[in-house]
């Protein structure tokens, strides 16, 4: 495994961390046990990096997680986040960024995390009720009083990264990055980079389409996320050309698809930590297999253009 700095001023990761979105059921059912196994794994491998969210299960990824890491949390940085509090009873996500229901959300994750600090905490910038710089605030609080060691921000916009900076220094940008889906507006990744700001990259994998696992005619079982979001709907198709080119890259590289669209990531720059999440052990293997690979530069070029960028790559669908 290799390792870098989240950040300018950062903690020191794993140059691939492990989402947890998979371990909350959202691409199919997992069990408990096999939940523990699978991150205790991943610590065995080096990773250094879990990236989780209250919302996840209701809270029990962060449980999960928090058993999984007891005795052995040394080295090791946790995230998640607050400000995304509830299913609503019509299934949609809500938001909350006022300053007192965060501390509460900070209060309830280092009970279930069994921690006295939160490695990573992100405010979930989806709230448009309150200022990001009222939020940040009581975060910057948080800090002091010593619950959070660095503050990141999710879903946010390059006016409110630059507002929240203003505040209390941001460590970690989480957004949705991949060679399928560059989502992350390159003003940005600009302004990110300036302000020594790491970006951490979820659904690096794009939900499995990457990995060629999943074909456009793929049925996903009922609770699986992937049945409302539109890059698995009818216009899928369009973007196989783009993962023939994929799939041909990696075969001349001797590599799998998934592991070159991480290394794909990994080659953008220190800048970059990709966060996959997965149930299996054998994909865990797979995914941590790419901080091996040095990609080539004009490889890398290549394929920043091979999918076609559509309307979604403008607007994402929410990181939870």
């Amino acid at each position: 495994m290799r390792y870098t700095r989240l950040g300018r001023t950062g903690p020191v990761v794993s140059a691939i961390g492990l989402g947890s979105l998979a371990l909350a059921g959202a691409y199919g059912r997992v069990h408990e046990g096999e939940a523990d196994r699978l991150l205790r794994r991943a610590l065995d491998a080096g990773v250094t990096l879990f990236d989780t969210s209250a919302f996840y299960a209701g809270g029990r990824v962060e449980r999960l997680i928090g058993r999984a890491l007891a005795g052995r949390s040394d080295g090791v940085v946790v995230s998640t986040r607050g400000g995304v509090r509830a299913l609503g009873p019509d299934g949609r996500v809500l938001h909350d960024d006022d300053p007192g229901a965060l501390e509460r959300d900070c209060d309830a994750s280092l009970e279930r995390l069994g921690a006295e600090c939160i490695d990573l905490y992100y405010l979930h910038c989806r709230d448009g009720r309150v200022p990001v710089e009222e939020s940040m605030g009581r975060l910057a609080e948080l800090v002091r009083a010593g619950k959070i060691r660095y503050v990141g921000l999710t879903n946010g916009t390059l006016r409110q990264l630059r507002e929240a900076h203003a505040v209390h220094p941001v460590t970690a940008l989480g957004v949705e990055y991949s060679v399928w889906g560059r989502y992350a507006d390159p003003g940005l990744v600009a302004a990110a980079r300036e302000l020594g700001v790491a970006l951490v990259a979820a659904r690096p994998l794009g939900r499995g389409f990457l990995t060629g696992r999943v074909r456009v005619d793929a049925r996903f079982e009922a609770g699986d996320w992937r049945r409302d979001d539109p890059r698995f709907g009818p216009e899928q198709g369009r973007h196989c050309a783009g993962l023939q080119a994929l799939e041909a890259a990696a075969a001349q590289l001797d590599l799998s698809a998934g592991r070159l669209a991480l290394a794909w990531l990994l080659a953008q720059g220190e800048h970059t930590v990709p966060v996959p999440s997965t149930r299996s052990q054998v994909h865990l293997e797979m995914n941590l297999a790419a901080a091996a690979v040095e990609l080539p530069p004009e490889v890398r070029d290549k394929l920043a253009g091979v999918f076609p960028l559509d309307d979604w790559d403008q607007s994402p669908s929410p990181l939870v």
